[in-house]
């Protein structure tokens, strides 16, 4: 399978409407988050059918291909990353982390971030240092913060919490509402493990939370429990 050939299906399987929709749907307008991505309108199990079929292709060609203007190219180039990390040998794997993040720049839409992060970054990390997560925490840009977060869903479906809390915290001011769900969802999920450790975090610092951000980690709890945190009367 060629490079080329996986850029003439994709060209094939474009659709100009969804395009249209999805470009809407994920903020390209000028100051918005996505601002200049282009969609040419390919569904995610499409994506996915060709990134399994072009799973072959060498990392030279992933990285063509992960520059793209076009956002259904970087997500294919992302979810083929993913299929060969979890089929690779561990030499394997660390090539694949380390092309992660070399590249993560172009990790630059919240689908793309969500598809992979876990399941690479995530996944190498588990059992090792998590340096690189706290610098991508801190980091100016966006992305790179949400990867960070989203990280730790490997780890939360292990029952290891501290890191997603500890990454919660740095990232309870955060400005950009990509980063509010991020970290909202990320605190339901270590609720979902574990209650007791999620209502722990979130009495120290409900207060000081973004209202999105503490309506997505308390989304799971019932009524009465959501009132108190949303009146702040805890």
């Amino acid at each position: 399978m060629s490079l080329q050939g996986l850029k003439k299906e994709i060209k094939k399987l474009s659709s100009p409407e969804r395009a249209k929709n999805s470009a809407w749907f994920f903020k390209t307008g000028k100051g918005e988050y996505g601002e200049g991505d282009v969609f040419v309108g390919l569904t995610v199990p499409l994506c996915r059918k060709l990134a399994q079929k072009y799973s072959d292709l060498e990392l030279i060609e992933i990285e063509k291909l992960l520059k793209s203007k076009i956002h259904e190219e970087r997500l294919i180039a992302l979810l083929i990353l993913v299929h060969n990390y979890q089929s690779g040998t561990d030499v394997e794997k660390l090539k694949i982390y380390r092309f992660y993040i070399k590249f993560a720049k172009f990790v630059n839409n919240w689908d793309l971030v969500d598809l992979s992060a876990h399941k690479i970054v995530g996944a190498y990390l588990s059992g090792k240092s998590k340096t690189i997560l706290y610098k991508l925490a801190r980091s100016k840009n966006l992305w790179e913060k949400r990867i960070a977060i989203i990280s730790t869903a490997w780890f939360i479906n292990n029952h290891q919490f501290s890191d997603t809390l500890k990454i919660s915290k740095i990232l309870l001011k955060d400005r950009h509402d990509l980063i509010h769900k991020a970290v909202g969802w990320m605190l339901r999920e270590v609720g979902k493990k574990e209650q007791k450790i999620e209502e722990k975090f979130l009495l120290k610092h409900y207060k000081d939370m973004p209202r999105t951000m503490l309506r997505y980690a308390i989304e799971r709890f019932p009524e009465s429990q959501r009132l108190k945190y949303l009146r702040g009367s805890f």
